[in-house]
């Protein structure tokens, strides 16, 4: 039988820290509490984010609470603020970076979730932004495409 998961407002699913140097990670849902999907919450203290990629078999569903973002979806270039999502299908080549001047928070989803969870736990390791390393991204179900936005 299913039971409920709760996590307080701050903490990560297993009470564990996890830094990306610019931004910390912390795990709110995970595959194993239902039936694929993966949610975190990534707060970031300076500008910047991944490299621009691609996922095999992941949507991607971004939920700005704090902060502004800008992210390329294919062709399309959007900026978001507090309360915009975007969902950036499977397949798409996509970037995303926290331009503000001030903290910035933004939910992450993923299904169904395959293998971002292990990828979050083996990139936060070194407490920077992912390596960009093609292997590593084909090993966690994505594609390295290029280099991640420029933030000014």
């Amino acid at each position: 039988m299913p039971t409920p998961v709760w996590v307080a407002s701050g903490q990560d699913r297993f009470a564990e820290q996890r830094g990306l140097g610019i931004s910390v990670v912390d795990f709110k849902v995970v595959a194993q509490d239902n039936d694929g999907i993966f949610v975190l919450e990534n707060t970031f203290h300076a500008k910047g984010g991944p490299a621009r990629h691609l996922h095999y078999e992941q949507d991607e569903w971004f939920y700005v609470l704090e902060g502004e973002f800008i992210i390329e979806v294919g062709t399309e270039k959007f900026s978001l603020q507090p309360g915009d999502s975007l969902l950036a299908p499977r397949q798409i080549p996509h970037v995303w970076a926290h331009i503000g001047a001030t903290r910035g928070r933004i939910l992450i989803t993923f299904t169904p979730a395959g293998k971002m969870e292990a990828f979050f736990r083996e990139v936060t390791k070194a407490n920077a932004m992912p390596p960009q390393d093609p292997m590593l991204w084909r090993a966690h179900g994505m594609e390295l495409l290029g280099p991640p936005l420029v933030v000014a």
